[in-house]
């Protein structure tokens, strides 16, 4: 009985032991639309080959990132904005940071926001007051752009206020996007919606452009991407922005 004790008791360790040395080797990153699609899904494969870390991709928008990050359910939080514009966009959505200087930014990369067609949409440009037309429900018809007579659709993501924020800031002029939408979650979400629907028009990074959908000239809406921890990095951390300004900017988009 003794031995059987003994016995058991060594498998509980060994268990955790093993939990343990697998938590220690994730690297759990909680994150908007730009750096997912442009950064940490391009060099996901090659940092964990080279590594032996597990990165694990949260897409749960800068929000939900940034309020993972400060209960520690993440090790670092990455939004297609700037380290001003993300405290803002957490002010203006009820979730105000109480101590930014305990935030450590890191810029990792860049993108540019794209409006998103479906496949059989032939406008070829849109200005800025177009998009504002087209994104505050002013305009109906793609007629009207001298396209098809073919109703409008906006697709809106409701995980991406970062790309979001960006294009209102940028584009809208201060005029509301329309709240008759159809409401999608993540850039790829958003992305197949637009396919999917005729006369249906959207935003993302534009790392999500492939050949399943048409992006018209617009003015452009260039932004940083960058990378939070609270306090300075830990080393998988480190390992990670390392790599991703080093060997992996032949992966970055």
């Amino acid at each position: 009985m003794e031995f059987l004790r003994m016995t058991l008791s060594a498998a509980v360790i060994s268990l955790y032991l093993l939990t343990q040395n697998a938590i220690a080797d994730e690297l759990r990153i909680g994150a908007g639309a730009a750096p997912t699609e442009n950064v940490l899904k391009p060099v996901k494969d090659a940092f964990e080959a080279k590594t032996g870390i597990k990165l694990l991709i949260i897409s749960s928008g800068p929000k939900n990132a940034l309020n993972d990050l400060e209960r520690g359910v993440v090790d670092a939080a990455s939004a297609g904005l700037s380290f001003d514009d993300w405290l803002a966009l957490m002010k203006k959505e009820n979730s105000e940071v109480k101590d930014p200087t305990s935030l450590d930014p890191v810029i990792i990369g860049k993108d540019r926001i794209v409006v998103l067609v479906d496949k059989t949409n032939q406008v070829k440009s849109l200005s800025k007051e177009q998009l504002q037309a087209i994104f505050s429900g002013q305009a109906s018809s793609w007629k009207e752009f001298d396209g098809a007579d073919v109703p409008i659709l906006v697709v809106w993501g409701k995980l991406i206020p970062g790309t979001n924020s960006m294009f209102e800031k940028n584009i809208m002029g201060g005029k509301a996007v329309t709240k008759d939408v159809l409401e999608a979650t993540t850039a790829e979400d958003v992305r197949q919606n637009v396919m999917s629907n005729p006369g249906a028009v959207g935003i993302g990074p534009a790392a999500i452009l492939d050949g399943s959908v048409n992006s018209p000239s617009t003015p452009e809406v260039a932004r940083v991407i960058t990378l939070l921890t609270k306090g300075k990095p830990a080393d998988k951390v480190q390992k990670l922005i390392d790599f991703i300004k080093g060997e992996g900017q032949k992966y970055v988009k």
